[in-house]
């Protein structure tokens, strides 16, 4: 189980605690956020907030009420981005990337109740 966590719980640092700084300036990344609707300024927001996020999970002397609040941010997170691509675009195969975050998300939250809620 505590394999379980760090994987997914690693995966998701990095795609979402890590990546969004690094390309929220890169020119597809604005062009997605406009062409759903969001302003500019949104993505290094939503950049800064995923990276406290994902820090907040990666970081073990983090407390666990700040795990949940993370883990609830993420899920939001998925949950927002999974609508606006269906809203905007309607059922397209890239709407599924949120999904599939959703369930990384899902397991590390799963394994992290498992390995630490004991503690």
């Amino acid at each position: 189980m505590k394999i379980l966590f760090w994987v997914t719980t690693g995966f998701l640092f990095l795609m979402q605690g890590l990546m969004p700084i690094f390309t929220y300036k890169m020119p597809d990344s604005q062009a997605a956020m406009a062409h759903l609707g969001y302003p500019v300024y949104f993505g290094l927001m939503l950049a800064l907030f995923k990276l406290a996020g994902g820090l907040a999970l990666i970081v073990p002397q983090v407390p666990g009420k700040i795990k949940e609040w993370a883990y609830a941010g993420f899920g939001l997170d998925f949950i927002a981005a999974i609508y606006s691509m269906i809203a905007v675009d309607g059922v397209v195969p890239t709407a599924f990337f949120p999904i599939i975050a959703f369930v990384v998300l899902t397991a590390s939250y799963i394994s992290y109740q498992k390995v630490y809620a004991a503690n």
